[in-house]
This record gives structure tokens, C-alpha cells and sequence, in this order.
């Protein structure tokens, strides 16, 4: 009789499972050996019985914690496997859901230090003509004086997203509505804009891009920020260019990224015409 029983080392032998593991399904009560001798406490399992663990494997990988595979397992109606298995099927194309907001954010993060540290190891700091990708931006209008950290790390824009059940990703942007202003220390308003992982609704979004822009990276602190934008000019009124009034810093690499203020890596962007 003992001969058609398997020990619990052979069980775990021939399913690839601990023993330990085996002892946890006993005491969660989804796995019980047949018989334990008297003397010895030894555990012994049916070869039925023993075909339950790759059941359990399957229930696992398939996202069931123990606890839910028990009625499935002691046999139950087609009615309730149906009802608890759309039900993880839902619950799973949440975590679908979750785990892609958190890989596109990581991503288009990693490839903003990627831009970053080919442009500080190049010093490419030439101004060039470029023509921006048209996207969607959400945005919210503000007041700014000047501090930078406290635009880009920006908690009323944080709330404003989250009131929204939204997700941000992608570089901060802010639109200045006048160089000049913005140069000479005389800007109040600004318009801070980022890309949204779900989309955003009319009223709160604006699109961007779809147009030639005069285009500059500057490394180093926003403080010293101004040179750039007297390069900008200087290059587009000897290359025959006339820059709009608006203009946008993309922050490719900030506060968000290291506290070190030399190695900040912003893009401006000024729309320009030739001149006639």
C-alpha cells in the first residue's frame, strides 16, 4: 500500500517544489498529504493528490494568490470559474495598465538623460533651425518670478494633474508670451505644459509643434540663461531669420534629475521667418 504513496522529499523531487512550500499549502489547506505516519510524522501523497501542484502552478502564474485557487481546487461550478476568472482578467488589464504608465514614464525619462549626456559630452551648443513634431500638451496658466525650481518642480501643476486622474510624462515646457519681457526680468505670466499619458480634454490641452523654431541648448544653471537667448538673436538677425515673440524652454534635464546646476541641459525653441 505504502508503495502507491509519495514522500514529501518525492513530491518535491518530481514537481520541482520545496518542501517547505509544501508544508504552506498543507496549513493554507489547499494541499494536505493523505496520510502522516503516527510514529515518524512523515507525510505521504497519492499520486491524485500529488497532480494538484502543477494545478497550483498554473492558478499562480495565471495571477491567483493561494487563497482563491482553494474552491477552484476542491471543485466547484462552471458558473463560478466564469465569474472569478473575468474578474482576475479585469484586475490584471489594470495592472496592464499600471505597469505601461510606469514604463512609458521611465522610458521617455531615460531618454532625456540619454539627449542630455550626448549633448554635455559633444558641448553641443550650437543654435540651429529645426522643425518641432506637432504634439498635445496639457498646460495650465501661471504666475512666474523667476524661480525656476519652483516652475518646474510645480505642485499646483502636480494637484492640477491629479485632480484630472491623469499622468504626466515627457520634459516640462514653459511658454514665455515675450522674449524681451522674459530677458529683461519683466515676465509675470507664464504657461507651464507637459504631455499627458491619457488624453486630456479640450479645454485644458493646446497643441504645440508643427512649425520651424530657431532652436539652442544651454547647460549649466537657469540663472545664466539670458546668453543663450542674446546667441539666439544674434544668430537669427545675421542668418536672416525674424524669431517670434513667444518663446519655450524645454528642460531636457533639471532639478528633477540632479542638484547639480552645471549640468542642466535646457533646449530653447523660438519660432522663426525668414526675413523678406
Amino acid at each position: 500500500m505504502r508503495d502507491e504513496f509519495y514522500s514529501i522529499g518525492k513530491v518535491g523531487e518530481i514537481c520541482k517544489i520545496t518542501t517547505k512550500a509544501l508544508r504552506y499549502y498543507d496549513k493554507m489547506g489547499i494541499l494536505s498529504p493523505d496520510k502522516i505516519a503516527h510514529e515518524s510524522g512523515y507525510r505521504y501523497y497519492s499520486k491524485e493528490n500529488l497532480l494538484t501542484v502543477p494545478m497550483i502552478k498554473y492558478y499562480k502564474q495565471s495571477g491567483f494568490k493561494l487563497e482563491e485557487m482553494k474552491e477552484f481546487l476542491n471543485g466547484t461550478t462552471y458558473d463560478f470559474f466564469d465569474k472569478r476568472f473575468r474578474n482576475k482578467i479585469d484586475e490584471l488589464s489594470e495592472m496592464e495598465k499600471e505597469i505601461n504608465l510606469k514604463k512609458r514614464s521611465l522610458k521617455d525619462w531615460h531618454n532625456l538623460i540619454a539627449e542630455a549626456q550626448m549633448i554635455l559630452e559633444n558641448n553641443a551648443c550650437d543654435v540651429s533651425v529645426k522643425y518641432v513634431e506637432n504634439k498635445i500638451l496639457t498646460f495650465l496658466e501661471q504666475d512666474f518670478n523667476y524661480d525656476y525650481m519652483d516652475s518646474i518642480i510645480n505642485l499646483e501643476f502636480s494637484n492640477y494633474i491629479d485632480n484630472m486622474k491623469n499622468a504626466v510624462t515627457g520634459p516640462v515646457m514653459i511658454c514665455f508670451p515675450s522674449v524681451e519681457e522674459k530677458i529683461a526680468g519683466r515676465c509675470k505670466k507664464v504657461r507651464i505644459m507637459q504631455e499627458t499619458i491619457l488624453k486630456s480634454s479640450e479645454e485644458v490641452s493646446m497643441e504645440f509643434g508643427g512649425w520651424m523654431a530657431v532652436s539652442c541648448y544651454h547647460i549649466g544653471s537657469h540663472e545664466t540663461i539670458d546668453e543663450t537667448y542674446n546667441k539666439i538673436k544674434e544668430w537669427a538677425n545675421s542668418h536672416n531669420y525674424i524669431c517670434s515673440d513667444e518663446c519655450y524652454e524645454r528642460y531636457v534635464t533639471d532639478y528633477w534629475t540632479t542638484k547639480n546646476k552645471e549640468r542642466f541641459v535646457t533646449e530653447i525653441l523660438i519660432k522663426i521667418k525668414r526675413k523678406k
